[in-house]
This record gives C-alpha cells, sequence and structure tokens, in this order.
C-alpha cells in the first residue's frame, strides 16, 4: 500500500510540474522580426507557440502576453484603444514608443482605480498594465500609420483580455508604495514597493508634477501633504521616457483609496445596469425555447444576485393568467463589442429557471443561467454574445451611438 501512495504521490507530483502547452513571458521577451507560426504547420518536435484562442472557449489560466504602456487613444464604442508600449532592455532604440492597437475581448476586463471600469472611464495619458493574445490569422485591420511605419515587436498581441491602471494592479496584489523621501525643490518622490507590509524590489524615483493630485482622507491635499514613511498608492504617466514615470494623481490614506475606489464601483453598476449584463450563449434547446447563458467577469460580481429578485411591482400578465413563478428578465442580441442592436425593442422576456455555479476560467465568472424564452431569436445561438437584464433592471433607450440598429 505504501509503495502504491508513493507511486501515486511521485506522479502528481511530476504531472503538476509540467510545463505548459504554450509560450509564455517567462520563456523570454518578444522580439523584433520574430514570425508568427500557423498552428496548421505546427511539428511535434517545435518549441511550444503563443496560445491561440479558440472562439466559444474561455483561454487557460496564464496563457496570455503582458504589456504595459500609456493610454494613446480610445474608441470606447468598439472598445478599442491604444497604448504606447513601453521601453524595455528587449528593444532597440529604433522601435521605442511606438503603438499597439488593441481590442478588448467579450470578455476582457477593465479596471480603475480598483473596480471594474469602460474604456471612458480612463483619462488619456494613464499608464496600464495589460493581458494580451495574438490576433487571429484572418484579422485584415490596418495598423496605425507609425513613424517610418515601423511596428512594435507586441504588434500581433491586439486582443486584449485585462487592463488596469497603476493604482487597481496594485491593490488587487495587496501592494503599497513606502515613501522613502520627498524633495518638493526638485520635484521627486522616491519610494519602495511593500508587497504585504514587506519591502520588493529597489526604491524608484518619481517625478511629482505641479498638477500632481493629491487625495487625502475625503478630502485633497497639496504636495507638502507628502511625507517620508507614508504608505501610498498612485497613478503615473510618460513611464519609461524618462525614468520610472510622472505622478498624476496620488492617494495617501485607505480612506481616500476606499473613496475613490467605491466611487469608480457606483459608476460600474450604474453603466451595466443600463447595458445588461455580458455573457455568451453556451447551449440552447429550440423546441422547449431553452437558452443557457455563461457571464463574463467584467462585472461586479454582487449584480449577479439580483439575477433570482423578483419584482414586486410587476404587473400581472394581461391574459389574466397567474403571474410566473420564477423571476424574469430580457435577453439582448450583443456584438463582440458588447453593443446591443436596440435592447428597448429587441430584447426577449424570459423566466429564469436555472441560476448555478461553473467553474471559474481567465474572462468566466461562474455564474450559469438558463431561461425559458417566450420567443427565440436567431442570435440566441451558441458563442454569441448577449445580454440579460434582470426584471428589476428599469431598460432606457441608450445615446444613438451607443445602438447598432441602423448600422447594418
Amino acid at each position: 500500500m505504501r509503495l502504491l501512495l508513493f507511486l501515486s504521490l511521485s506522479i502528481y507530483l511530476l504531472h503538476a510540474e509540467d510545463p505548459p502547452k504554450f509560450r509564455t513571458d517567462a520563456d523570454g521577451p518578444v522580439k523584433a522580426g520574430e514570425k508568427r507560426a500557423n498552428p496548421k504547420d505546427k511539428k511535434p518536435g517545435d518549441k511550444p507557440e503563443w496560445y491561440q484562442l479558440v472562439e466559444g472557449q474561455f483561454p487557460p489560466e496564464g496563457s496570455a502576453h503582458a504589456v504595459t504602456g500609456e493610454l494613446m487613444h480610445v474608441d470606447h464604442l468598439d472598445r478599442r484603444f491604444q497604448i504606447r508600449v513601453d521601453r524595455n532592455d528587449s528593444q532597440d532604440r529604433g522601435i521605442w514608443d511606438l503603438p499597439l492597437d488593441a481590442t478588448m475581448l467579450p470578455y476582457g476586463s477593465i479596471y480603475y482605480q480598483g473596480a471594474p471600469a469602460a474604456l471612458q472611464d480612463i483619462p488619456l495619458g494613464t499608464h496600464l498594465r495589460g493581458l494580451f493574445y495574438l490576433t487571429d490569422l484572418d484579422d485584415k485591420t490596418p495598423l496605425p500609420d507609425t513613424w517610418y511605419k515601423r511596428k512594435t515587436p507586441d504588434w500581433e498581441f491586439r486582443r486584449c483580455i485585462r487592463i488596469e491602471d497603476e493604482f487597481s494592479f496594485h491593490a488587487r496584489q495587496k501592494q503599497l508604495w513606502k515613501v522613502d523621501s520627498v524633495d518638493l525643490k526638485t520635484k521627486k518622490l522616491t519610494a519602495t514597493l511593500q508587497d504585504n507590509g514587506k519591502p520588493s524590489g529597489q526604491p524608484k524615483i518619481f517625478d511629482l508634477l505641479p498638477g500632481t493630485r493629491v487625495m487625502k482622507g475625503k478630502g485633497f491635499g497639496d504636495l507638502k501633504a507628502i511625507q517620508a514613511g507614508q504608505t501610498v498608492l498612485f497613478n503615473l504617466t510618460w513611464v519609461t521616457l524618462y525614468g520610472p514615470g510622472r505622478i498624476t494623481d496620488l492617494w495617501l490614506d485607505e480612506p481616500a483609496r476606499a473613496l475613490v475606489t467605491a466611487n469608480q464601483m457606483e459608476r460600474h453598476r450604474q453603466y451595466i445596469r443600463e447595458r445588461g449584463l455580458p455573457g455568451w450563449v453556451t447551449a440552447v434547446e429550440d423546441e422547449p425555447q431553452f437558452v443557457t447563458v455563461t457571464f463574463f467577469d467584467n462585472v461586479d460580481g454582487r449584480l449577479f444576485d439580483l439575477l433570482t429578485i423578483k419584482d414586486p411591482n410587476l404587473p400581472p400578465p394581461k391574459d389574466g393568467s397567474p403571474p410566473p413563478v420564477e423571476p424574469r428578465g430580457g435577453l439582448a442580441v450583443a456584438r463582440d463589442s458588447l453593443m446591443c442592436y436596440d435592447p428597448v425593442n429587441d430584447r426577449k422576456t424570459s423566466s429564469v429557471l436555472e441560476v448555478k455555479k461553473v467553474p471559474v476560467e481567465p474572462g468566466s465568472s461562474g455564474v450559469q443561467i438558463k431561461l425559458k424564452m417566450d420567443m427565440m431569436l436567431e442570435g440566441y445561438r451558441p458563442k454569441r454574445i448577449v445580454r440579460f437584464f434582470p426584471e428589476t433592471w428599469k431598460v432606457i433607450a441608450l445615446p444613438k451611438e451607443e445602438e447598432f440598429f441602423g448600422r447594418e
């Protein structure tokens, strides 16, 4: 028996240490001139390539490529953006400061000031940290015009699963910057990153600006409020251009950080309540008109608690039949950009038969819902994007530019 247990443990440890079947950032930086291999041409002895997204499937953990840079351009309607990629030691000077043009995946998450956000919430010039996947081989979207038509080495990583500002990135990992010193004459702030209260890495010297916003408690401070020994979070711009970066906003204490995160969270919740919970169709049963939807994780998870709440003010059915026992809601067809066509008029009502937990994956909330539709639409097909409105949410007409109806 002991021998059997030993062999089982050895096999488990052996498989636990197996390297991923795809290339990761740990295998080295992306360099200029690398040729992208077609998956169809792959041979058994070849080195792993970057993970290729599969339509209708969430990607595996750790399969994305990290890219950091400054937000240069935003098309919030199509969830597209450009960042100026940070300089690093693997780049030649001739490819410094070039843009990466990317699109948010339908299940891609945006975070700002510690809470979920929309692209339009983030000011231009904000330094972002992102996780990206290679674009589809058949994608012919033109690249932005650049200096001498040069391209950043990361130019093919044009599908983004997550972007976040410095505040969100460090808050998520429970990291803070400890102020070592501040010199208001030279506008320099020296700080060391603290990971769970312990120093992580070497001190860095950041630039302060005359217009740097300093938040303290429930109000504002000035640069004189920054003192050595404080633990702070801040957002940056001009990272790697002339050093670690310029501080645009700085939060001096926990009350200030909690307040700005709570404010952004409420802004996000309002945004989702007016546009619906995004997800994709996982399964369809045509005859009984059942549609199963798996929701994305790019929304506040507490919004899913509203899926099973009935509206006490809902009027009774016009035909005199008893009101439905199950909670109700509306399902609207959406595009990959999460834009709906005309949700006020073209969403179809349904009964919520079941809300259950499924395995959490990158991009997936782990929440799945089964609906009994009153009417089926062609857009209710597996892998298609939809947005669900619980019956307690008032569906209002959005500004015309946010609806795809009439653009076909």
